[in-house]
């Protein structure tokens, strides 16, 4: 069975309340009728539950861009999961560069958040990524192994239906570099192939996989026409309506 793609926009710090239901009413609009494709946006914490209410019946699911791995206590300024979950929240975000290299995220960290997210009956969109440095000292393969075994120590096989990754070289992101879509083909097609060690092969080549990094209108037709690339996870181009429609109607 084909992998259903996923166009997930992170809408990062951008938007206030009235900018995120312009934008939600234009992506309303202008992808009525597309089913074969998931569509996902992520704003702020603080739009979350008008995103929510003027999201439903479109169709499009609603993702957090982070959240804590305890479900209450003594967190100040901390999001929970069950806190997502109870506002309309599908998918979360965990493990994005900026949080690891900004916020001094580790992958302990960030292991304990999906595991958390996968309690709370969310989705997580678990991210990836090497450094430009790791890049041109070939450490690439070494970086996205770690990443992935030490994030996902603390899941049981079953569970990894609900998981999508998403390979975001650092050097790509916000920068207006694009990995190639042969560089971008290959650390999908390393994942997937490591994945199928750590758990059954079916679950590996059913497991979506996006790409992110600098996704633009320019350059999604070809690396969505990659066999290991399952959507994109789009930064700056997901917050206008027209090229983040652009981006959700790539053809392949």
């Amino acid at each position: 069975m084909p992998r259903k793609p996923i166009v997930a926009g992170n809408w990062k710090m951008y938007k206030t309340i009235p900018e995120a239901m312009a934008l939600i009413n234009a992506l309303r609009s202008g992808a009525s009728g597309i089913s074969d494709r998931e569509i996902v946006v992520a704003p702020p914490f603080t739009a979350l539950a008008a995103a929510a209410r003027a999201l439903d019946g479109s169709g499009i699911s609603l993702s957090a861009q982070n959240t804590c791995w305890e479900n209450e206590g003594a967190y100040t300024g901390e999001v929970s999961p069950t806190m997502l979950k109870d506002v309309g929240c599908r998918y979360v975000i965990i493990g994005h560069s900026e949080r690891r290299h900004i916020f001094g995220e580790r992958d302990e960290t960030i292991a304990r958040k999906i595991r958390a997210a996968l309690d709370a009956s969310l989705q997580p969109i678990f991210c990836i990524g090497e450094t430009l440095e790791e890049r041109e000292t070939g450490e690439t393969l070494a970086v996205l192994r770690r990443q992935v075994k030490e994030g996902l120590k603390l899941i049981r096989g079953a569970d990894m239906g609900r998981v999508v990754i998403a390979y975001e070289p650092v050097w790509a992101i916000g920068t207006g570099k694009t990995a190639t879509n042969e560089q971008a083909q290959e650390s999908h097609s390393f994942i997937r192939t490591l994945l199928e060690g750590l758990f059954e092969k079916n679950i590996a080549s059913d497991l979506r996989i996006l790409y992110g990094g600098s996704v633009k209108a320019g350059n999604v037709d070809g690396l969505m026409a990659q066999p290991d690339i399952d959507g994109v996870l789009v930064g700056g181009a997901s917050l206008e309506a027209d090229s983040f429609l652009r981006i959700i109607k790539f053809e392949r």
